[in-house]
């Protein structure tokens, strides 16, 4: 199956989140742990300190109304979607807006900085509109978070996958699931796991249990998630982090 740029915007729906306002600082635990359909079931609770790195990027301001998944990849340097600091007209979204909180957890979290700066792939937005096939940006942080060690980037892609992150039905909650098959489609890769509005950007990771990131969510797709893979460009630019990269 070949699946082009065209039907790419066509067929997929972003999942960056709009929050409608302040949401209550957390769920009844029995209520988390039991997912509807259609959404990544939470992490439980003793297996979240082995996720600090996956946190919020909060995408209108500390004040939480809006956010994408990301994770650190370095000290001072996220992975997420390019559509999650652009937006899919690729109209940049000022640094001073995003705040990045590692292992956000319902109001507490390992660590928080405001952003500094960010890339977008440089294919994301060269026909205006975005290209899904390279919806993936490195964020950098304004104060490096060393409480956390960054996920390794890797380069095995095969299943079983991992994809984790934060979605509108669980925002303050970590959510994932470990276990998901997939397959490439054209440049990108359909997991066979379900993701909605929030975790965009967020780590899709191969390689477990010694899990490395080998892409992030773009989209959902037929009740699958579209995952755009971690390419060259992203290596070359995580080069001076070699420590914080694996091949």
């Amino acid at each position: 199956m070949t699946l082009g740029r065209t039907t790419t915007r066509a067929f997929v729906l972003l999942l960056a989140l709009a929050l409608p306002g302040r949401l209550p600082a957390q769920d009844p635990e029995a209520r988390m742990m039991t997912p509807r359909a259609g959404e990544l079931p939470a992490v439980a609770r003793d297996r979240l300190s082995d996720w600090e790195a996956v946190g919020r990027l909060n995408t209108r301001g500390v004040s939480r109304l809006g956010m994408c998944s990301a994770a650190l990849v370095a000290p001072d340097t996220l992975l997420t979607a390019a559509h999650c600091v652009a937006g899919p007209d690729g109209h940049p979204t000022a640094p001073d807006l995003l705040h990045f909180a590692a292992g956000w957890y319902g109001g507490d979290d390992a660590g928080d900085s405001p952003v500094a700066g960010y890339e977008v792939h440089p294919q994301a937005y060269a026909q205006v509109q975005l290209d899904v096939e390279h919806d993936i940006a490195l964020v950098y942080l304004a104060a490096p978070i060393t409480a956390v060690a960054p996920l390794r980037i890797g380069s095995t892609v095969a299943p079983p996958y991992a994809l984790a992150g934060y979605h509108d039905h669980r925002p303050h909650r970590l959510s994932g699931r470990f276990d998901c098959d997939g397959r490439p489609v054209h440049r990108l890769l359909f997991v066979d796991c379900p993701v909605r509005p929030g975790n965009s950007g967020g780590p899709v990771l191969s390689g477990g249990p010694d899990w490395q990131v080998i892409g992030v969510v773009s989209a959902s797709a037929g009740g699958k998630a579209l995952v755009v893979p971690v390419d060259e460009w992203v290596r070359t630019r995580l080069l001076q982090g070699a420590p914080y990269t694996f091949e």
